[in-house]
């Protein structure tokens, strides 16, 4: 029989819209083009896949990789290396970068460093200010763009949005779904002196709960009086899960694994400023009811908020030491662990990392495994235990605050339109990382 297609995944179990079996997944130029049981001999290669689990490539919407600026923590190769070998085919990266990525050359710059330098698929978030309302309709529709970010709370880098007016001119400028870092800023700055020199503990007391509250409850105002949607990341508190489930229609809600994984005390006591990140880690309370957000559903994605810093810098005494830990490639270990222990299922991580992602954000051809989109997958073994360790980090700053965590559940491979890119912790080159694409990108032909 001649060949037909380019390369069949065969025996593998499949997540998809069908719910979750054994299926063959015949893939051509890229794409997927048949799910079923389809004899070997219609390929030019196959890989066998029994016992392990074929999901949509994984999608992380919140990575720092830091170039432009501070190539010494993470650049867009180091940062995708670590995403692949991770099991992350795709990731949505954050503009605060030096330059800040504000403008129409700063993003089509970020745009041609990535294009076949980055090993994962991409997307950039344009940075929402006071001084480029004018130019975001034109910004948020160029290729390669995830979306607006804005800062309303002040974190790494100079893109603070803090006061209503503003945010509501950004949001009445755009027609995508904004997303949004939520901690009042003027609340932080009245709260400065509760930090603790040389205290990382105190980092949760100085940012504390109710500036997250009172800056989502700011927002989702906003959002109501202009009717935009929006996206609030690294929901940290109890007290916003209330206001984020009254107002599902217009808001979507991520949370991230060291949220549902670490707590305070204990995480400030073993790791030190390693824990520090904002919005801090908190309290046993506060994990609780963020599970109980991804339980409900109100919880729609999970981003890692990767955001290297060097061990050096971490080192400072705090506060001057940065706020930020690297994340995307433990991203899918931390969760499959979470779900081997019965926190999560299996359906719902592939959800929160492919599926929402793709519903929310109007992604093309990513977040299924369905005829016709592109052949990503994340392939799992959901019985190899491992222990996370820095030595297997490919971020630049080479280290992991999960290292010495034992996890049940590991990526075995990660494949991107139909090549295969991670294949039990080798990474296989050349790098062909592509912009994603969206709905409201997409060029008339």
């Amino acid at each position: 029989m001649s060949e037909t297609y380019d390369l069949i995944l065969q025996g593998g179990r499949v997540v998809n819209h069908d719910g979750m079996g054994e299926a063959d997944i015949a893939i051509r130029d890229g794409r997927i083009v048949e799910i079923g049981q389809i004899p070997a001999s219609k390929a030019a290669q196959t890989l066998a896949l029994q016992g392990l689990h074929v999901l949509p490539g994984v999608i992380d919407t919140q990575v720092h990789f830091r170039e432009p600026g501070n190539e010494h923590k993470e650049d867009l190769e180091t940062g995708s290396r670590a995403a692949v070998m991770g099991g992350v085919t795709g990731v949505f990266e954050m503009p605060n970068t030096n330059p800040p990525t504000t403008t129409i050359e700063a993003l089509q710059d970020k745009v041609a460093r990535a294009r076949n330098r980055m090993f994962c698929d991409f997307a950039f978030y344009v940075g929402g200010t006071r001084e480029n309302v004018a130019q975001l309709p034109v910004l948020e529709r160029l290729e390669g763009v995830a979306g607006v970010k804005v800062f309303m709370g002040s974190s790494t880098g100079d893109l603070l949005v803090d006061d209503d007016p503003s945010v509501a001119r950004i949001l009445r400028a755009i027609s995508r779904r904004a997303a949004f870092h939520a901690e009042d800023e003027p609340r932080l700055k009245a709260r400065l002196d509760r930090r603790v020199q040389g205290d990382p503990a105190s980092h949760p007391v100085w940012r504390d709960a109710e500036a997250a509250r009172l800056c989502t409850k700011r927002l989702i105002r906003i959002a109501r009086e202009t009717g935009k949607q929006i996206h609030i990341l690294h929901i940290s508190t109890a007290e916003e899960w209330e206001l984020l489930a009254a107002n599902k229609d217009l808001v979507s809600v991520e949370v991230t694994p060291q949220h549902l994984t670490f707590a305070a005390p204990e995480a400030y006591d073993r790791l030190g400023t390693r824990a520090q990140m904002n919005p801090p880690i908190r309290g046993n309370r506060h994990r609780a009811k963020i599970w109980w957000g991804l339980r409900s559903g109100v919880a729609d994605i999970l981003g890692s908020d990767h955001a290297p810093h060097t061990l050096e810098e971490k080192a400072n005494p705090y506060p001057a030491s940065p706020s930020g830990m690297p994340g995307v490639q433990t991203l899918v270990p931390v969760m499959l662990n979470h779900v081997n222990a019965g926190h999560l299922s299996l359906q719902r991580f592939v959800d929160m990392t492919s599926h929402g992602p793709q519903r929310l954000f109007d992604i093309v051809g990513k977040g299924r495994i369905a005829v016709g989109y592109d052949a990503d997958f994340t392939i799992v073994d959901m019985n190899e235990t491992r222990l996370i360790e820095d030595s297997w980090s490919q971020s630049r700053c080479g280290w992991t605050p999960y290292a010495g965590m034992k996890v049940k559940g590991w990526p075995k491979g990660t494949i991107i339109r139909g090549r295969r890119v991670m294949w039990e912790d080798e990474i296989l080159g050349p790098a062909h990382g592509q912009p994603i694409r969206f709905q409201q990108t997409l060029k008339p032909r």
